[in-house]
């Protein structure tokens, strides 16, 4: 899935989530002063990452997200952490 592909469908669950305006959704919104999303909320989007994804985002990179391009990014990150494993394991 490519950047673009990624933001589309993480923004796309944060307004379902979240009840947030789609339209509204950037790059750069942040997560907690623009979406107004608190501590709780976080942890319960970390959950559902993991749960659409398979994955989990560790302690430390979850701690620096603050945009929605910052949540693409730990996503992007987590797919190049698996290939290694997963090339290893061929």
């Amino acid at each position: 899935m490519s950047r673009d592909e990624l933001f589309v469908w993480v923004a796309d669950l944060l307004a379902e989530m979240f009840e947030l305006d789609r339209d509204a959704l950037s790059p750069a919104s942040n997560l907690y002063s623009d979406l107004d999303i608190d501590s709780i909320d976080a942890v319960d989007l970390a959950v559902k990452l993991k749960q659409m994804t398979g994955k989990r985002l560790q302690p430390e990179v979850f701690k620096t997200i603050r945009t929605i391009e910052d949540v693409v990014t730990a996503l992007v990150g987590l797919g190049e952490a698996q290939a290694p494993a997963e090339a290893q394991a061929a």
